[in-house]
This record gives C-alpha cells, structure tokens and sequence, in this order.
C-alpha cells in the first residue's frame, strides 16, 4: 500500500528543516526525504555568516534563536581583504550583525529541535508526478513510492523536483573553486594562520583569488577562486593531489608566497566545485501543490553569502504562511510565492553582480568600494 504524507518535504538542509522546525512548532507535521543515509554521511561545509533580516529571522521563528546564540565562533566576523601581493586593504573585526556558526552545528540544532522518525534518512527520490487535484506521487530509488497533498522541493541546485514546476536548469557562472583544508593552523600552518586571520579572508585579483576562513575547530577552509571555462576541471586529476596543486597554483605564479601556501600547503585532497546558477529573476507560475525553496528555487553564485540565509528565510515564510492558511494550502502557496519571487530576484540580482565586482581586472578595489558604500549608506 502506498504511503500517504500530507506535507513531504525533499531535502534534509538548512531550508527543508527550517520549514519542518516551523510547521512543528505552530502543531504541523511534516516528513522530510533526505538522500543521506544518515545526519553524518558527509561533512555540512564550513562557516555561515547567519544575516539579521534573513537568517536569524528564521531561527526566530523557529524558537531557535537562543540555542544558535551559543554556537557562535568569537571573533569570526573578522575580515581581511589583501591583493595578489598579500599587502592588507581592510582590516575589521566585525560589527556584530552577522555572527559566524559551523555549518553541520547549526543543522545538527535543526535536526534535534524535530521529532524523531520527522526525517527519513536513504530516501533518495528519482521522480514525481502529478495525479491532479494538487497531489503528487513520489517515487524513490529503491522502487518505493509515496503520495502528498503538499510537495516541496528543498533538494538543491539539481531538484528533482523543480521540473514540476520549471524548465530552467542552473547554468555554469563562468567560475569555479577548489576547496582545501589547513588543519591545526595556529600550530602545523601558522603563516597561513597569520594570513587569514579570526575570521575570514579575501584575497583577490583579476579573474581569480583566494577565499578563506577561519573554523571552530582551529583549521582554514580555503577556497580557490578561478574564471575559467567549464571545460578546465576535467583537465585536472584531482585524484593525484600533488599534480592537483600544481596545476591550480599554475593560475598564482606571480602571486605573494604567503597565498599561494593555502593550495601548496593544505592538508588531504583538492575538491574541485563549479559554481551554477539558475537565471535571475527565475520563477514559475502557480502550480498546485508543489513548490520550491532555497536553491532549488533561487540558486545564485556564493559571492553575496545570500544562499543558507535565503533558504532558512523560505523555509520559515512557508511554515508561517501554511499555518496562517489553514485549509487551504494553495493560498498559503501562492501568499509565499509572491514574497519569495521578488526577494530572491534581489539577491541573484546581487550576487551575480558581486561576482563581477570581486574579480575585476583592479580588484580587491572592487570588494573595497562596495564595503565603502555600505559603510555610508548604514
């Protein structure tokens, strides 16, 4: 007999467990469909800057607020914006507004605030299908299948859900990243540590540049920043780490020893990672029960730090508005759909704009002029 949920939720990350979290506390339930055979199938990323108006937004709403509050990491809203040179630009130690948390910590809190058996890990969903009246039937990769009154797709950037919903699909930026790790950096790597400083580091140059910070564990997450055509990663064996290295410090040859130290020097493999997004302005018409949040709906490149924000803001603005609709799920839909389209507009707007600025042929100034202009405009 196929199983019944009356709100399925595709997507155990930040914004799927939001919406669980609030639907909970307003006495909804919801059952979120998660790929992972478990909470610690792989490592959640690195450090979040959670946004006033977007990201603690939503822990509010989800009575989580409190509890985020102890999982801040003193000091990692530092930053330091250098030049290919390592000369240091600006300097700041953080105005408060925007506090750093581990990644997997602020979910592991998402995940304890829910009942137990809210989740279900190994559920890997491959398609679904309308059946009309606003229901869809979901079918899993192990031939298992489901129906719902309500479906939401908070499965990423790669939705198997949005095609309900949308043609688009996310489309390369023009820019990819290599992610490393420095591991016990005050002590094993502490000209890097020196370099990055508390919290987090940018340093940038023409096309290309080196994004990093601090973790709560001691260690740098680094990202390498390059623009390069989508046909450059399958060039590089990123199995063999050494020939890894060198082939992305072959882009850092006239760059300041001291940066190029966080490729030369990291610890474990190179991951390389290109970034995608789907069209600004991206959204669809009102299709009965189904919708989209965080990146399945809205995903943008990360040079704005909009997307975990954007998402745990969907996530509670769904929870909020099936609870003030009662009974009727598609004008609680279509009341979240014409706060989400414009919102997330601004932001890919922004972040697409952000990566421009970032590596124009004179950065860092770009990055710089824009923390002027906030520094005037707040």
């Amino acid at each position: 007999m196929t199983t019944h949920h009356p709100i399925a939720v595709i997507g155990a990350g930040l914004g799927g467990l939001t919406l669980a979290r609030v639907l909970r506390v307003h006495g909804i339930a919801a059952t979120v469909h998660e790929l992972d055979a478990a909470p610690a199938a792989r490592t959640q990323g690195g450090m979040l800057d959670i946004h006033e108006e977007s990201g603690q937004v939503a822990l509010r709403a989800a009575g989580l607020h409190e509890e985020f509050r102890t999982l801040i990491h003193p000091g990692g809203e530092a930053m330091r914006i250098l030049d290919r040179h390592a000369t240091v630009h600006l300097a700041e130690e953080g105005e408060g507004g925007r506090p750093e948390v581990d990644r997997g910590q602020l979910r592991d809190l998402l995940l304890g605030s829910l009942p137990e058996g809210t989740v279900r890990w190994g559920a890997k969903v491959t398609g679904a299908r309308p059946l009309g009246g606003g229901r869809h039937e979901v079918t899993l990769a192990d031939g298992a299948t489901f129906t719902t009154d309500l479906l939401v797709g908070a499965d990423g950037a790669w939705s198997r859900i949005r095609p309900l919903v949308s043609t688009a699909t996310p489309g390369y930026t023009g820019v990819s990243l290599v992610e490393t790790d420095l591991l016990d950096a005050d002590t094993r790597h502490p000209g890097s540590a020196a370099v990055v400083g508390g919290g987090m580091l940018f340093a940038l140059g023409a096309g290309r540049g080196f994004l990093a910070h601090r973790e709560t564990d001691g260690s740098l997450h680094v990202y390498t920043v390059l623009r390069a055509p989508e046909s450059w990663i399958p060039t590089v064996d990123f199995t063999e780490t050494a020939a890894a290295k060198a082939a992305v410090l072959e882009h850092f040859t006239d760059w300041d020893t001291s940066l190029r130290a966080l490729v030369a020097d990291a610890d474990g493999a190179l991951t390389p990672r290109p970034v995608h997004a789907l069209p600004v302005g991206h959204r669809w018409d009102r299709v009965p029960g189904v919708t989209l949040l965080g990146d399945a709906a809205h995903l943008m490149s990360p040079f704005a730090g909009e997307g975990a924000n954007l998402a745990m803001l969907d996530g509670a603005e769904l929870g909020q508005a099936i609870a003030d609709h009662p009974g009727d799920l598609e004008a609680a839909l279509a009341a979240y759909e014409s706060a989400l389209f414009p919102r997330s507009e601004a932001a890919a707007a922004e972040s697409a704009d952000s990566l421009l600025t970032c590596f124009r042929a004179d950065a860092p100034q770009g990055l710089l002029d824009r923390f002027a202009a906030h520094q005037q405009a707040g």
